[in-house]
């Protein structure tokens, strides 16, 4: 796994505020409540956060592109709690969370923030790649095993990353990880088609370049 320097102008977030505690956070060695900047996330208190900071990796995602292209950086827990009013997530009654829901994300984006995006669907990474050429965006839905790249995940999909760079002449996606636990898996990630097919499910969200 390579570090693309030049992409290091598009701005990284985690999901989780402390991006260097991640490791503990995953390996339950410290609860999200005990992050101690929970605060900057928008969240009412420890508790929210607790429960919404392992659910936000699209809001990451979105935080990260409204930095990137409109220079405006809003918390995520606030971009949640916004796109929760279009559905984008659901609560049940028995606690359990559902969502990101591609489709009310696209409503939500476009009322809030102006952005023209599309929902993809059996769309292998290479059509993305000649995609990212023309300058547009995307919201992979990979496995959250990508930040070891190395290994074989036992099934495809399930989180977000945001990919900004690489191309269909190269075969290579650049993007940033919410949920990686190193430096190295967090930002600027670059994987070739073919390992980065091995952990995408073919969906995600399309962002087109702002007007």
């Amino acid at each position: 796994m390579e570090r693309n320097e030049n992409m290091a102008v598009v701005p990284y977030f985690s999901q989780w505020e402390s991006r260097e505690l991640v490791p503990d956070f995953l390996s339950g060695r410290m609860l999200p409540a005990d992050d101690p900047l929970w605060h900057l996330s928008g969240a009412s208190n420890r508790e929210e956060y607790a429960t919404w900071s392992a659910h936000i990796c699209g809001m990451a995602c979105l935080k990260m592109l409204l930095a990137h292209r409109q220079k405006q950086i809003i918390p995520t827990i606030e971009l949640m709690k916004q796109c929760r009013e279009y559905g984008g997530y659901v609560e049940n009654g028995d606690g359990t969370i559902k969502g990101l829901f591609y489709r009310p994300f696209v409503s939500f984006v476009a009322d809030k923030f102006g952005l023209a995006a599309e929902v993809k669907e059996h769309t292998p990474i290479e059509e993305i790649g000649e995609l990212l050429d023309q300058g547009q965006v995307f919201f992979a839905s990979v496995h959250p095993s990508i930040r070891t790249p190395e290994v074989t995940p036992p099934r495809q999909g399930g989180h977000l990353v945001y990919v900004f760079g690489g191309n269909a002449q190269t075969r290579e996606v650049v993007f940033h990880n919410p949920s990686g636990d190193t430096p190295a898996s967090q930002e600027n990630v670059r994987l070739s088609f073919e390992v980065f097919a091995r952990f995408y499910a073919g969906r995600g969200v399309l962002i087109k370049p702002s007007q």
